[in-house]
């Protein structure tokens, strides 16, 4: 089995593969202090609560965008599984051209959520992924990662908002009853959720855009599929008709991938 590590800047999620079925995932909070011991004894809570045992797992990878806990994950695996972990990066055989400037500065969240997402919908993709930021990353009908965009997220956004504005504080980001908010909460849920319902959407025109334009100077007519993942994402899509489709285990799905093709 493989146990597959997605770390963010707020939250980490785990997934215990069997092969290629997903047997199980967990979420937890992100602690940078967080030590080899500390991770052991949750996992082990984890996997007893699911039936798992930790001599199941013959394998770690791991996609981290906080290189502090990188370390303690690496002992972490060595102690508790005795393997080696395996951490993507831009090097990883992915199966795919970055054309980015320099492929290094691709954070690998993002490359994993883009060969998940291709692995799964074999076309030209947007991904866009509503964590600590907000990115939207572009694959085209060969598989091939385009480059971007990376904007504040939502969380970021509205705890700055918070913590500027005195007389304004923390609301819950869910839609409000109308646009045309009767009420302080109302009014902030209305510029926080449909303020970045326009930014999404303004952002996919815009990249759809260009990228039509590269697709159509190749003769090619395939039609772009908008995928989001994160939390906040299924509260974006039921206000949005530009996201065709949710996938909340894309980034996890894209570290099984490019593990497979290391060994």
């Amino acid at each position: 089995m493989l146990l597959a590590i997605d770390v963010g800047n707020t939250n980490i999620v785990l997934g215990v593969y069997k092969e290629a079925k997903l047997l199980n995932s967990w979420r937890l909070g992100t602690n940078r202090t967080r030590t080899s011991d500390e991770y052991g004894a949750l996992v082990q809570n984890l996997f007893n609560q699911s039936g798992i045992k930790l001599d199941d797992i013959k394998s770690v990878a791991i996609s981290s965008v906080v290189p502090p806990v990188n370390r303690d994950l690496g002992e972490f695996a060595k102690k508790f599984f005795k393997v080696e972990a395996f951490f993507v990066s831009a090097k990883s055989d992915m199966g795919m051209t970055i054309q980015y400037d320099s492929p290094s500065d691709v954070g690998a969240d993002r490359i994993c959520n883009a060969v998940g997402a291709y692995h799964k919908y074999k076309c030209p993709l947007i991904v866009v992924d509503y964590g600590t930021a907000t990115t939207f990353d572009l694959i085209d009908e060969n598989g091939d990662y385009l480059g971007g965009a990376i904007a504040p997220g939502i969380n970021i956004s509205m705890n700055a908002l918070f913590a500027n504005a005195a007389r304004l504080f923390p609301v819950e980001f869910k839609a409000p009853p109308s646009a045309i908010g009767k009420n302080m909460v109302n009014s902030m849920q209305s510029g926080a959720v449909f303020g970045f319902i326009g930014q999404t959407e303004a952002l996919i025109k815009k990249i759809s855009e260009e990228m039509l334009s590269i697709l159509k100077s190749r003769g090619s007519t395939a039609k772009i599929k908008v995928v989001a993942t994160g939390g906040l994402a299924v509260l974006i899509q039921k206000e949005s008709s530009m996201i065709d489709a949710i996938d909340d285990k894309m980034t996890l799905e894209g570290i099984r991938i490019i593990f497979e093709r290391s060994i």
